[in-house]
């Protein structure tokens, strides 16, 4: 008689849950989240061991070194703490955009706050809802184009952008805390180049 030999489970680790921020693969434009196939057998194994190990030890691969996954990863990190600070006020990097925006004294169009965010005009007007629905800004005609509407800020607008300037500031102080600042200033001037400045 032969003695029957017990079948080992092995466990299987759920799928991380992303944070508030643009997930890092969908920036570099690799669908975020990975592959949705199943994986069984020693595959599984595998799966769970990589899961476990450290990626920091991945910053010292050619990737790490290139400008574009840096400033990607920079922004990816940068806006999921300033997200999770900014929540407490019911806003997020985006509606706190055109919020700035909105209280800069510009009255900008939805079509310019499109343009300069680098949005889709659907995103926009769901922003804009937004801070609508807070009370923090008004659609009003614009007067070069009755055609379109600009954005305003209103009294309570301005107030919330205080308080939500200060949160977005520490959560930069937080970001920087290792540049000096002068190094934090040359930064600025450099982003703002590539940002803004046209190519020759």
């Amino acid at each position: 008689m032969t003695e029957s030999v017990p079948v080992v489970k092995v466990p299987v680790v759920p799928r991380a849950v992303g944070t508030d921020a643009m997930p890092l693969a969908g920036i570099i434009g690799e669908p975020a989240g990975g592959s949705t196939a199943p994986t069984t057998g020693t595959d599984a194994v595998d799966l769970t061991t990589d899961r476990l190990r450290d990626p920091d030890r991945l910053r010292d691969t050619d990737l790490a070194n290139e400008i574009e996954f840096m400033t990607a990863r920079a922004r990816s990190v940068g806006s999921g703490r300033a997200n999770t600070m900014l929540a407490e006020l019911d806003l997020r990097v985006r509606s706190y955009s055109v919020l700035s925006l909105a209280c800069s004294g510009q009255n900008p169009s939805q079509r310019e706050l499109a343009g300069f965010l680098s949005l889709d005009p659907s995103q926009i007007v769901a922003l804009v809802d937004h801070l609508e629905n807070l009370g923090a800004v008004t659609r009003e005609q614009d007067p070069r184009d009755r055609r379109s509407k600009v954005i305003v800020a209103t009294t309570a607008g301005l107030l919330l952008y205080r308080q939500a300037r200060a949160v977005i500031q520490a959560a930069e102080d937080r970001s920087l805390q290792g540049l000096s600042p002068a190094e934090r200033e040359q930064l600025r001037s450099l982003l703002r180049r590539i940002a803004f400045e046209p190519a020759p």
